[in-house]
């Protein structure tokens, strides 16, 4: 197991093989990409690192290269323990075909992503490159250098700005084009591949604030939601849905049992079992694929305060109601005064107006009545003077405040409360004000990414230190129905967790983690001390993996759900080309615990959109193609495509390339 740095071999300075795996970064993401490249697709990597300590976690002794290789130690003990007694590898290998076992992955150092970099990389020959480095800009000068050394190079670019993710596309896309003029069009579909890590992430994470935890993916226009349900009760029946996606864990309620992770065994979570499997697991959750309903064209984020009259956000309600006042007061003088002296009714309005605001003569030769109506009006002109003031007043000030930050309302309850607005915390932030969530942010930097947008989204926000006493309170915590916890510092999410506990016992609480092994600690302690209550751990770069692997090979996902601490994904493929689908019927092609044909795509060919994802979107005229109530003795044909469920090994064995595996 590789402990240091000082373990590690000097590697050379080309790279020795060719058709490999090229990924680039600086954080979490660049190491989970490798490991899932490595340990579930069984390819060939070659991580590209920048050198020295890591800079946002200055107080850790391990270099960059060096908490990647104690990861990829870990990994590969595993790994070769797995196949000593057995286990299989990704393409189906056995024990026997792997010699020593899987090699660990290449870890190179460099400051920047440079032509020497790549050289040394073997990015020339390399079959795809991940760039996934926290900052746009340096992805977008190194995509640009990658495909000037290697215009065939699959191309898999982390961006946060969508927008420009798409020009880039566009741009690269047309640079592979012009290099290769040649080059087949449908691996011109593939070359370019721009993902965020934050958009993939945060459905699943907004998704644990909401109670029964729904996770939606989205496919032709059309959405998929999963729902978690708890054990029937005796007597009663589960509604299966369409069709059951996993098992939830057996000890759920046991804080001594499985953490629901990969290495949680029979107790833990089981994705895709067969219906022997789910008729033998009486009292376990389920996470069943409930219902399909059309998707709604995406707009802007509603605002905390809904649809409101411009007046209510320029002028306080107190106010309103004294205008309200005086225009009642002036209403019934117009009247009395009409029926005391006889006068036509605008008559009557013209001299109430005049005495209301002191421009009409003396009533000294006229009848009591109109004198002490006159007298009256007086009085109902002195009041309107201060509500005018008044009203000016609160006019500029918020015109003045309209580009500050709203504080929490008194009274609000129900809410979730999210702790930092960064790229992660920002994207859940949309998505909970879609799905009309009232939210509360805490951030303490002033100028985060996420400030412009919860002003825009009039979201209130408390700024200050969520580890300081009184934030939390500031954020009416004590009346939330949620606290989502997504700073980047695992310390920082953890002591607000505690503290937010600490004031509500019971409330339900998501936290983002990086470490699995601290996170399984966390999450039992946290069960432990409080098993009334939902806890959830999240690894970003856990959720965000897979994606950027299957863009690796090729081919997109219509998203990842997560599973206690497991991950289902939802992918579009063609039948061609896969044995394990082509010419079986359905249900002959589902494999529990690996894949299960969900929907057949009836689309003719020449017309399918190459990405469901946004298939609906660019053609909401157009019926939908899928079939989701497909017979299980339909013959799968090489023509169709399908969309189907499957865990991370499940599709890395559906998607490897041929002789992939690196003990060859």
């Amino acid at each position: 197991m590789l402990g240091s740095v000082s373990t590690l071999p000097q590697q050379p300075q080309r790279s020795p093989f060719s058709g490999h795996m090229v990924v680039c970064g600086d954080d979490a993401l660049a190491q989970r990409l490798a490991v899932e490249l490595r340990y579930v697709y069984g390819e060939r990597v070659t991580l590209l690192l920048p050198p020295g300590r890591d800079p946002r976690r200055p107080e850790l002794p391990l270099t960059q290269r060096g908490r990647a290789a104690t990861l990829f130690g870990r990994m590969s003990a595993a790994m070769n323990r797995n196949l000593g007694n057995g286990g299989t590898v990704a393409n189906g290998g056995s024990a026997g075909d792997t010699g020593a076992g899987l090699e660990a992955v290449r870890i190179l150092e460099a400051a920047e992503p440079s032509d020497e970099a790549f050289e040394e990389a073997g990015v020339d020959t390399a079959a795809a490159l991940a760039l996934v480095y926290d900052d746009d800009e340096r992805n977008i000068r190194a995509a640009l250098t990658a495909r000037r050394i290697n215009p065939r190079v699959r191309l898999v670019i982390r961006l946060y700005n969508r927008k420009l993710g798409q020009y880039l596309e566009t741009l690269l896309d047309q640079a592979a084009a012009v290099a290769v003029p040649g080059l087949d069009p449908t691996a011109l579909d593939t070359s370019t591949t721009v993902l965020s890590d934050a958009d993939t992430a945060a459905p699943a994470l907004a998704a644990t604030a909401l109670t029964g935890s729904s996770k939606v993916v989205r496919a032709e226009g059309l959405l998929l939601r999963a729902v978690e349900r708890t054990p029937p009760r005796q007597g009663e029946v589960a509604d299966p849905g369409l069709c059951t996606l996993a098992l939830l864990s057996s000890t759920t309620h046991d804080p001594a049992g499985a953490e629901g992770s990969d290495s949680s065994g029979a107790e833990g979570p089981q994705l895709l079992p067969d219906q022997q499997s789910v008729a033998a697991a009486t009292g376990r959750g389920t996470v069943v694929l409930e219902a399909i309903r059309e998707a709604a064209p995406d707009g802007p984020a509603p605002r905390m305060g809904g649809r409101s009259a411009p007046l209510s956000q320029i002028f306080s309600r107190r106010l309103r109601r004294s205008v309200l006042g005086v225009a009642a007061a002036v209403l019934g003088l117009t009247v009395a005064s009409t029926l005391t002296t006889g006068e036509h009714p605008l008559h009557a309005v013209y001299l109430t107006l005049l005495d209301l605001f002191a421009m009409g003569d003396p009533a000294i030769d006229d009848s009591a009545a109109r004198q002490v109506i006159q007298l009256l009006s007086g009085v109902a002109g002195l009041m309107l003077l201060p509500l005018l003031v008044a009203g000016v007043l609160e006019a500029f000030g918020s015109l003045r405040t309209a580009s500050s930050l709203r504080r929490p309302p008194r009274g609000l309850s129900g809410h979730v409360v999210l702790l930092g607005l960064g790229k992660i915390g920002t994207r859940v932030l949309v998505r909970l004000r879609e799905l009309n969530i009232p939210v509360v942010c805490v951030e303490d930097d002033p100028a985060a990414r996420g400030i412009p947008v919860a002003r825009r989204l009039q979201v209130p926000v408390v700024l200050g230190d969520v580890t300081q006493e009184g934030v939390l309170e500031a954020a009416k915590i004590q009346r939330s129905r949620a606290l989502l916890a997504l700073t980047s510092s695992d310390t920082t999410n953890l002591e607000a967790t505690l503290y937010a506990r600490s004031v509500k016992p019971d409330l339900q609480v998501a936290l983002r983690l990086f470490d699995d092994e601290f996170a399984t600690a966390v999450y039992r302690t946290l069960r432990t001390a409080h098993p009334q209550a939902l806890t959830r751990s999240r690894s970003v770069s856990h959720l965000a993996a897979p994606p950027f692997a299957v863009a690796m090979m090729g081919r997109q996902i219509l998203g990842a759900i997560p599973v206690e601490r497991k991950v289902m994904l939802f992918a579009a493929i063609k039948v061609a080309g896969h044995p394990q689908l082509e010419g079986r019927t359905v249900e002959e092609a589902f494999r529990a615990g690996a894949w299960r044909v969900l929907a057949l795509d009836a689309t003719p060919p020449e017309d399918r959109h190459p990405d469901l994802t946004t298939a609906g979107a660019s053609s909401s005229d157009r019926p939908s193609g899928l079939i989701w109530d497909l017979h299980p003795g339909y013959v799968l044909r090489a023509e169709d495509r399908v969309v189907i469920a499957a865990t991370r090994r499940g599709l890395a064995e559906l998607l490897r390339r041929r002789g992939s595996l690196t003990h060859r």
